[in-house]
């Protein structure tokens, strides 16, 4: 949820012709990160909780595109935005260690 709340924060400076393209986007990818991680915690078997996980992953993938994006066009400093691809790369990590870890119990 941090990525979330410091995605929110780098983008209250987009322009606002972005309400409903970058800004947009770039917030639902990073909320839908830590949603999907909640729902798959949630799950009762595996095969749900592994498909949440990756929902997640593909979203933390998306915020970081955009992330890049936003730096690229000049929207965003790349200090701000790197540090938060930093903890999106830790975060998926982690999520692919979850994910092999679950995906071995079974076997």
């Amino acid at each position: 949820m941090d990525i979330a709340v410091e995605v929110f924060e780098i983008s209250k400076s987009l322009p606002k012709k972005e309400d409903y393209a970058l800004t947009s986007q770039i917030r639902r990818a990073a909320e839908s990160i830590s949603s999907n991680i909640s729902e798959g915690f949630g799950r009762g078997g595996d095969k749900e909780k592994i498909m949440f996980y990756r929902f997640s992953r593909g979203s933390a993938n998306a915020t970081k595109n955009h992330l890049i994006y936003g730096t690229l066009v000049k929207y965003f400093e790349e200090q701000q935005s790197s540090a938060i691809i930093s903890k999106i790369e830790d975060l998926v990590h982690e999520l692919n260690k979850i994910i092999k870890t679950i995906e071995n119990k079974g076997k």
